[in-house]
């Protein structure tokens, strides 16, 4: 059996060759946290009196509840900040200057090709976009690989997606996730990889191909990948100047291969409380009125997805009695966003824009919801409680839905505005 593009990058980061279910020591490239989950490995390493083995492979990113909303997270990030400056952490972003640490690290040039990325965040795995092995981890590990430069993996499996032909409109790369969760469920790849591959997956922007990996770890995935084509190389042009090497999944590398006809993927909803509780637009027939719509976070935070909603918002109004929470997901964004016009936009239509940050989407600020209260959201996560009250109800959605279903006041397609 051949090896897949996961297997070797780890087989090149141990210094032999690897195969599924192996318990391997690998060397990192990156190691990152950001402000509720590095306080935690820095006070471990504190205790134990160890300093980072290397900074230049720490980056920190104070994201979740920053700007800081309490003294509670005021401290947290405090204690980053201290960290980062009494180590001279390069790779440290703080309020001004930072964004979501999934959009923000691929933006700045951070992440490349063939890489072994460790974050003590879940959705880690956004990076495998870029074809780097990139995977989630809790923050003693994080502490570990900070103060070793190296993280324990159990080298998973690998499931190959093939998707062929042309998304109908207003599909992208999170119709594409969330049919794909739908279909295998959010157990259906179990400390696997998810390896993205076809003519449609070539065809997409890296916009897309980022939120497709994020949300892997919403199939239990340990990680999602896609191989390195010719956009990927021009994404990183002008990003970074770093050499990187490109890996190839061997035709026989997958212990299963699902292939998946893209031209069927519509716009998808997915129900509470689960992301695997995808259906199409079209498929809903009651009346699903909402609270809040909220476009933002490390998945559907990005420029191309403030364009499309504010395509749709522009020369209309939201709904009597809807909120609308516009968050770019870095100062980048925040600043194109501006730049051509999509705040007027969006204000004109009676939306607010905040800050870059995570925000509502883990529940943390910047738009709980009340208990009984409905909302559309373009995050990754549905569960019970996931962005406030745990009686509230969060859908998953693209930006272009979630765009619409403010303006009717009920979950809808813009073909249907």
């Amino acid at each position: 059996m051949g090896m897949s593009i996961t297997q070797k990058i780890i087989s090149d980061h141990t210094g032999y060759d690897v195969k599924p279910g192996d318990l391997v020591m690998a060397a990192v490239d990156l190691a990152f946290g950001n402000d509720v989950t590095a306080p935690i490995a820095i006070h471990k390493l504190a205790e134990y009196g160890i300093a980072p083995k290397d900074p230049s492979k720490v980056a920190l990113i104070p994201d979740h509840f920053a700007p800081n909303k309490d003294i509670a997270s005021a401290i947290q990030c405090q204690t980053v900040r201290i960290f980062a400056n009494k180590y001279n952490i390069e790779k440290y972003w703080d309020v001004g200057e930072t964004g979501i640490e999934h959009t923000l690290l691929p933006e700045q040039g951070i992440i490349i090709p063939g890489q072994i990325i460790v974050g003590a965040d879940s959705h880690t795995c956004t990076h495998g976009a870029l074809g780097a092995f990139a995977a989630g981890v809790g923050s003693t590990d994080l502490a570990f690989a900070i103060a070793t430069g190296k993280a324990w993996f159990k080298v998973p499996e690998t499931i190959r997606f093939v998707y062929s032909g042309t998304l109908p409109k207003y599909s992208g790369g999170k119709d594409i996730i969330l049919y794909t969760i739908g279909k295998i469920g959010v157990s259906g790849a179990l400390y696997k990889t998810m390896e993205f591959a076809g003519d449609t997956i070539g065809s997409l922007d890296m916009d897309d191909r980022l939120t497709i990996c994020n949300m892997a770890v919403e199939a239990g995935a340990k990680n999602g990948i896609i191989e390195p084509d010719e956009i990927t190389e021009n994404y990183l042009k002008g990003r970074t100047d770093k050499k990187y090497k490109i890996y190839k999944s061997d035709a026989d590398s997958a212990s299963e291969t699902i292939y998946i006809d893209a031209g069927k993927i519509e716009p998808q909803v997915a129900f509470p409380h689960l992301p695997e509780n995808s259906k199409p637009i079209s498929q809903i027939t009651e009346t699903i009125k909402i609270d809040q719509a909220f476009i933002g976070s490390c998945t559907n935070g990005r420029t191309s997805d403030l364009r499309i909603a504010a395509e749709i918002l522009k020369g209309r109004h939201l709904a009597k009695g809807v909120r609308l929470i516009v968050i770019p997901a870095t100062k980048l964004i925040y600043r194109e966003a501006l730049k051509e016009g999509l705040f007027d936009i969006f204000l004109d239509a009676g939306a607010i824009v905040s800050t870059p940050t995570c925000g509502p989407c883990l529940g943390g600020h910047m738009g709980i919801l009340a208990p009984g209260e409905t909302a559309i959201s373009t995050s990754n996560r549905n569960f019970v409680g996931r962005m406030g009250s745990p009686e509230s109800f969060v859908y998953l959605s693209n930006a272009a839905i979630a765009a619409a279903s403010a303006v009717a006041g009920y979950i809808i397609s813009p073909e249907q505005l």
